[in-house]
Formats: structure tokens, C-alpha cells, sequence
């Protein structure tokens, strides 16, 4: 085992809460702003990007990292407040389409700017090699931490993407 240096193990740990911290605090401004948690914006963002305004459920899970059961459960939420409809599909009527409507577009358009998006603004600059040292580096972060094998997607969140618990 090698020495190490006492200040940078402080170090690290103090930058890995500052992580936690931005990303929680992100949340709350989200929550305060536009009544809506990181995985609904998400949701609201790849509907808006796409011809349309419209995708299917299965097309929301595959871009996001998820199970359709989660994006269901966020889509669900999203139609209570009238940011989304559902409609059948005019091309295949076994399936159905996720369509943004005015409201959700309004809400999307309030919505403080994601922290994933500054933060890929800001890596998108980075040199190749830093771009490779820096996901290799949090990558070693999460297998340190045992979280290398857990389910995720490219939505910073601190609680479930699904929005178990007290979000809504």
C-alpha cells in the first residue's frame, strides 16, 4: 500500500460532497422553479427535441437509461399536470406516443438551466485526453464506492429517477 497524502484524501471527499451538494441543490431550485424533479425535465427536454414534440415510451427509455416501467411512472406524473399527452400512434395502433403540449412546453421553457446541461457545456471543451481521464476517473470513483454496477442515466439527480418518495 502506498502513502497517502492525508490532505488529498480530505480533498477528494470534500469535492465528492460538493458533487452532492450542487446536484441537491440544483433539485431544490428545479422544485422551487418549475414544479418539476431532473427525470420530468429530462422527460420534457428529449420530447421537445424530437420532430413533433412526440416520442414513444420505449424510445424515452432507451435514450434515458431506464426501464419503460420508470419512464411510465414519470410520464404519469407529467399527464396529471398536463405537461404530456398520451395518443395513440397514427402509424401502429399497438403503440403510443408521448406528446408534449403547450403547458409542458411553457414549463420546460421556466425551467432553470439543468445542471447536466453546464456540465456537458463545460466537458464538451475538454481535450480528448481529459475528456478519457475524467471519465475514467469517475468511473474508478464509483467502483470505490461500490456503485459501479447500479442502474443509472445521464439525469443528475440525488433521489430515485422515478420519483419514489416525496416528489411528485
Amino acid at each position: 500500500m502506498s502513502t497517502t497524502d492525508p490532505n488529498r484524501v480530505d480533498e477528494s471527499l470534500i469535492a465528492l460532497r460538493r458533487i452532492l451538494r450542487a446536484t441537491d441543490q440544483y433539485e431544490r431550485d428545479l422544485a422551487s422553479a418549475a414544479g418539476l424533479s431532473p427525470a420530468q425535465l429530462r422527460v420534457l427536454q428529449i420530447i421537445a427535441g424530437k420532430p413533433g414534440g412526440t416520442v414513444t415510451p420505449k424510445a424515452l427509455a432507451q435514450q434515458m437509461g431506464v426501464t419503460q416501467a420508470t419512464v411510465t411512472s414519470v410520464v404519469d406524473k407529467l399527464v396529471a399536470r398536463a405537461f404530456v399527452v398520451r395518443q395513440p400512434s397514427e402509424t401502429d395502433r399497438r403503440q403510443t406516443n408521448v406528446v408534449l403540449t403547450d403547458t409542458g412546453r411553457a414549463a420546460l421553457d421556466e425551467a432553470p438551466d439543468a445542471l447536466q446541461q453546464r456540465y456537458v457545456r463545460e466537458f464538451v471543451k475538454l481535450a480528448d485526453w481529459e475528456q478519457a481521464q475524467l471519465v475514467a476517473s469517475l468511473e474508478r470513483v464509483a467502483a470505490m464506492m461500490d456503485a459501479h454496477l447500479m442502474d443509472a442515466s445521464p439525469v443528475l439527480t440525488m433521489g430515485e429517477i422515478a420519483g419514489v418518495g416525496k416528489r411528485k
